[in-house]
């Protein structure tokens, strides 16, 4: 057992160690419980854990892990981590650690206990574990401070689109210029100053140069004297530092503080993409395991700050044999979806795309969410060349039933799929007789003892003899016995169809005078091998 730390918060360890080590199973006290040390649960050790500890549950898979969560509850650890041998384990366990309060992490069969102490241990004590965004900014405004005092000058620092991300306490107003004003009071540079640095090629230089270039002073435009450099990572633009002179000239030594400062920006700044990129990961890992029903609402909505009982609608979406880049579609997915409602999450899922829309207002109408996936669907064929289907899962009162919204828009996905006259863009309520009838057929087609031998036969005799049989019976069945009406489908004399009933009749000893078989009739012969 470590010597006790300080501690990060469970999500920022999972960050850390990412998806390739450990999966998150049940989180019922949040994302937010801090971890403070490592321990090693030996399987012949009396089950113990304290407060804050992560235990690490080695040789315990299955029902053997249960005590070990028991005591983590009791002690208030931070999370249990186990091995499973199969998803029936994974469902005990996590209901066990939700009773117990404790985190349940699932440990991948092929990774190494030893090595997972050492990465998990490294990232609790170590320098440079994550701990909160707040903590990132505050990294970069103490840079700017710094930077402030070694150059004698006014910092900010922005990243490439001019968007400021931290600056220095300013000693007096009146040696702040018009750019560094508004930009501070905007988050951004102004664009009228933009277009001029533009001119002068600055932004060019930073974008390829490490070195420091000069801004000469323009009192016309209410700029002053200005050092500036670009924070790179190896050849990749990361942001700029601005230094403005004030009162005073600049120290003799600011180029060189401005180009160990991009340095220092630059680690941080890496560094923070990747927790960045971890809480997205972390994100898809928690709303995938919510959609396919492996995981609980609570961790979401802990880690998002969702409502977990307020309405929600998963929508999916599925493309049309196009040779259009997933990323396209997904990404014009998630523009439109976040434009019209701000939490809207999305995630791919084999070939679908989901997107989950929490927190919805109690009366939004079904027409409205309606509205807003047909806006996808035409925005897609307009600027991808892609057809795109769409299914409206119902919406249920809270996050906890968003399986059953994400299994309702797949049924609708999967009668699409299995064509007839569908809408590109459906909820249940439209469809609900067509996707029976799909549901129906596809039991049809997967059991081939609940159908009629009789049908079978019928069209078998079609396929050898190049007659069209079946398709006369089913136009008649559908035409409700107007032959007149199904003559007109199939371009053929009513004497014509009336012949081809009875013949079918003749040959395979239906009776179609009989509703049941009727009805079997026009189910069985809309299979398509039937």
């Amino acid at each position: 057992m470590t010597t006790p730390a300080a501690g990060i918060p469970l999500r920022h360890l999972l960050m850390s160690l990412g998806e390739p080590l450990v999966e998150l199973q049940a989180a019922p006290a949040g994302l937010d419980v801090p971890v403070r040390e490592v321990a090693i649960l030996d399987p012949e050790d009396p089950a113990t854990a304290a407060t804050g500890e992560l235990v690490l549950a080695i040789g315990a898979r299955g029902r053997a892990a249960l005590p070990a969560l028991r005591a983590a509850g009791r002690a208030r650890a931070a999370a249990v981590a186990v091995k499973l041998d199969g998803p029936g384990q994974a469902d005990a366990l996590r209901e066990a650690a939700t009773e117990a309060g404790v985190a349940l992490l699932s440990v991948r069969r092929e990774t190494r206990w030893e090595h997972l102490d050492a990465l998990a241990r490294a990232i609790i004590s170590g320098p440079d574990a994550p701990e909160t965004a707040e903590h990132n900014a505050g990294d970069l405004f103490s840079l700017a401070q710094t930077t402030a005092v070694l150059t004698g000058g006014i910092v900010s620092i922005e990243d490439t689109s001019s968007r400021v991300l931290a600056y220095s306490r300013s000693a007096a107003l009146d040696e702040v210029d018009d750019l560094r004003r508004l930009s501070i009071l905007g988050w951004q540079g102004p664009e009228p100053y933009l277009s001029k640095l533009r001119e002068w090629g600055v932004f060019q230089h930073l974008r390829s140069s490490d070195e420091v270039i000069a801004v000469d002073p323009h009192p016309e435009l209410g700029l002053r004297r200005r050092l500036a450099i670009g924070i790179r990572a190896g050849a990749q633009p990361l942001g700029t530092i601005w230094v403005q002179e004030g009162s005073r000239p600049l120290a003799p030594q600011a180029e060189q503080a401005l180009i160990g400062a991009a340095r220092v920006a630059a680690a941080q700044l890496v560094r923070r993409r990747r927790e960045l990129s971890a809480d997205v990961r972390l994100t898809q890992t928690l709303l995938i395991g919510l959609l396919e029903g492996s995981t609980g609402p609570q961790s979401l909505a802990t880690h998002l700050g969702l409502h977990p009982q307020r309405p929600a609608t998963v929508l999916g979406y599925a493309a049309v044999g196009t040779d259009a880049s997933r990323a396209d579609v997904t990404g014009l997915i998630s523009v439109h979806t976040a434009a019209r409602h701000r939490s809207a999450l999305l995630a791919p899922i084999d070939s679908r795309v989901y997107v989950l829309l929490p927190d919805l207002p109690a009366a939004l109408p079904v027409a409205t969410v309606r509205g807003w996936a047909r806006e996808v669907v035409e925005a897609a064929r307009d600027h991808l060349g892609v057809q795109l289907r769409a299914a409206i899962g119902s919406t249920v009162t809270g996050l906890a039933q968003v399986p059953a919204s994400r299994a309702q828009a797949d049924r609708i996905l999967d009668a699409m799929g299995r064509g007839g006259v569908m809408p590109q863009v459906a909820a249940l309520s439209d469809v609900q007789a067509e996707v029976l009838v799909s549901e129906t057929l596809a039991l049809l087609q997967e059991r081939a003892e609940l159908r009629d031998p009789r049908l079978v036969a019928l069209t078998d005799y079609d396929a050898r003899h190049g007659t069209q049989l079946a398709e006369s019976v089913l136009a008649w069945l559908d035409a409700l016995g107007e032959v007149r009406v199904a003559a007109q489908v199939l371009h053929i004399h009513p004497n014509t169809l009336r012949y081809r009933v009875r013949r079918a009749e003749q040959l395979t000893g239906i009776d179609l005078a009989q509703p049941q078989q009727r009805l079997l009739a026009m189910l069985q012969l809309r299979l398509p091998s039937a």
